[in-house]
C-alpha cells in the first residue's frame, strides 16, 4: 500500500495530482491532503496555481515545471524523491499530462523504478463526453497542429475514426476548425464545450455548417473541448431515409460524384454514405 490508512501518511514519491478546470470547489479532499504534505509542488504558471493553494489557506513552495525546463528539472526533482521528498505535479487545469507538461518527467521516473501515484480528479475529456449525448466510447487527440501541412494529415486520419472524437481547441480557432470540419466530418455533429464549470460555461451542438451559422462572438472566447460524434450517427441517418428511391430519380440524370454532392446537401447525410449506396446500385 502506498498510503498507511490510519494517519494517511504518504510516501516519497511523485503525485499526478488533478485540480479544478475552472470551479475551485471541483477538487477532491485527497488531492488536498496531497498538496499540503508535499514538500513542493510542481505547476505550470507559478501565479497561476498559487491562486488554487492560497484559497484552500495552503502554504507551500510552488516551483516553477514546463516543456521549456522540463528535462532539465528531472534529476533534481529525483534526488529529492530518493532523499525522501513528496513532491506533487499539477497543471493550469484538470489532470496534468492530458496536453499538459510532465509526460517526459513520469516517464523518465517510471523507468528509473521511482514511485508514480495518480491523484484522479478533474479533466475537461471526460467532463465534455459526459454531456455530450455521443457514444461513450472515445478516441481523445488534444490539439490539431497549428502547421497545414501536419493538420491536414491529423483530420485525414481522424475523420476515419469511428467512435467519438475529442480535440482541444484555442478560441481563436473555432470558426477555422469548424470550417474543417465541414469538409472531413460532414454531418457527423459537433458538441462544442466552452468554459466547462466556468461563470461563462457554454455547451452548443449541431453540424459544423450548423455551427458556424449560430456561433455568436462570445463563443470565440475562453477555452474549448470538442467532441466529434461517432460514424453511427450518419448511418442512423441514413437508415431512416430510402436512399435507393432518391439515386433512382437521378440515375442517368446526373454524374455519381453529382448525385453524392446534391443529395448530401439535400438530405444533411455523409457523401461518402451516398456514394458508396450508389455505386451498389450501379453494380
Amino acid at each position: 500500500m502506498s498510503e498507511n490508512k490510519k494517519n494517511n501518511h504518504l510516501d516519497p514519491g511523485l503525485y499526478v495530482v488533478s485540480t479544478p478546470i475552472g470551479n475551485l470547489s471541483d477538487i477532491t479532499l485527497r488531492a488536498l491532503d496531497v498538496l499540503k504534505q508535499s514538500d513542493y509542488v510542481l505547476c505550470e504558471d507559478t501565479r497561476h496555481s498559487l491562486k488554487l493553494l492560497n484559497f484552500y489557506k495552503i502554504k507551500k513552495k510552488l516551483v516553477s515545471f514546463h516543456k521549456f525546463n522540463e528535462t532539465k528539472k528531472c534529476k533534481e526533482i529525483f534526488d529529492d524523491i530518493e532523499g525522501g521528498k513528496i513532491i506533487s505535479l499539477i497543471s493550469d487545469a484538470g489532470t496534468p499530462l492530458i496536453s499538459d507538461p510532465g509526460e517526459f518527467l513520469v516517464k523518465l521516473a517510471r523507468e528509473k523504478k521511482i514511485k508514480v501515484l495518480p491523484i484522479p480528479g478533474p479533466s475537461a475529456v471526460t467532463a465534455a463526453i459526459s454531456v455530450a449525448g455521443f457514444s461513450s466510447k472515445f478516441f481523445f487527440f488534444g490539439f490539431l497542429s497549428k502547421k497545414t501541412k501536419e493538420r491536414t494529415k491529423e483530420l485525414e486520419s481522424l475523420c476515419k475514426v469511428a467512435s467519438s472524437i475529442v480535440l482541444y481547441l484555442p478560441a481563436r480557432d473555432l470558426k477555422k476548425s469548424l470550417e474543417d470540419f465541414k469538409i472531413y466530418f460532414e454531418n457527423r455533429m459537433i458538441f462544442i464545450a466552452r468554459e466547462i464549470t466556468k461563470l461563462h460555461e457554454t455547451y452548443l451542438s449541431g453540424t459544423a455548417e450548423e455551427l458556424l451559422e449560430n456561433i455568436g462572438a462570445n463563443d470565440h472566447k475562453g477555452e474549448i473541448t470538442v467532441v466529434i460524434s461517432d460514424k453511427s450517427v450518419d448511418l442512423e441517418k441514413a437508415e431512416d431515409i430510402n436512399l435507393e428511391y432518391e439515386i433512382n430519380l437521378l440515375i442517368n440524370k446526373m454524374s455519381s460524384k453529382d448525385m453524392a454532392e446534391y443529395l448530401a446537401k439535400k438530405l444533411k447525410i455523409s457523401k461518402k454514405i451516398i456514394y458508396q449506396n450508389i455505386l451498389d446500385l450501379e453494380k
